[in-house]
């Protein structure tokens, strides 16, 4: 199996260049031409970061490689998806290298280390086993309290209850694929609300509502 296998440092890095060019464009491609509500799925930084976690746990050892790794895959999706926004409907290039785009890169750094590491936790013991396997629920969780919020807004469009119930499902579904047990998943499970109020607040803070 693919996950069974070390990647050796040439790998990794490789898998990261172009792991994060295509979830980059790929992701505007869904947006695109995926009917609503699952299209919120490509829109969604909550994605983002389970693909940083996804990369962190096939890495499977070595915290600084995951995080590194996950870190270059999220900051090179970004001009990716801003040049598949330009070559499929024609939006203007320069916004490659918009502030916004190394804004997005910076969060992509950030978001990238924590996941990553979070991944690779999530193959290890204890605590941080626990906690690793706690993260995509939280980032998912998040996001539901995000549309939620959106839901009660008058100005924004209804239907915000599919995606609540999606991320919520998504939840779920993340800690019963990456537990291994009954045990690690319920304790993931209430790790991962408190977890998912700090990331609430981180992105409250940097601006992101």
């Amino acid at each position: 199996m693919l996950l069974a296998v070390q990647p050796d440092h040439r790998t990794v890095a490789l898998t990261a260049l172009v792991g994060g060019f295509l979830l980059g464009f790929l992701d505007f491609v869904w947006i695109k031409w995926v009917p609503y509500p699952f299209a919120e799925l490509g829109n969604s930084t909550a994605t983002w970061a389970v693909a940083a976690f996804v990369f962190g746990y096939w890495v499977r050892s070595g915290w600084v490689r995951s995080a590194l790794g996950a870190a270059v895959l999220l900051v090179v999706a970004v001009p990716s998806y801003y040049l598949a926004a330009a070559l499929i409907q024609g939006d203007d290039l320069a916004v490659v290298w918009a502030r916004t785009s190394l804004l997005w890169m910076v969060f992509g750094v950030l978001a990238g280390v924590v996941f990553g590491v979070g991944g690779n936790w999530a193959r290890g013991a204890g605590w941080r086993r626990v906690l690793g396997t706690a993260l995509p629920a939280a980032v998912f969780f998040e996001e539901a309290a995000r549309f939620v919020g959106k839901a009660n807004n008058p100005s924004y469009p209804p239907g915000s209850e599919w995606n609540v119930a999606i991320d919520v499902a998504l939840s779920v579904l993340a800690v019963a694929l990456i537990g291994r047990s009954n045990r690690q998943r319920a304790l993931a499970l209430a790790v991962a609300l408190p977890l998912a109020m700090v990331i609430f607040i981180g992105f409250a803070m940097a601006g992101g509502y």
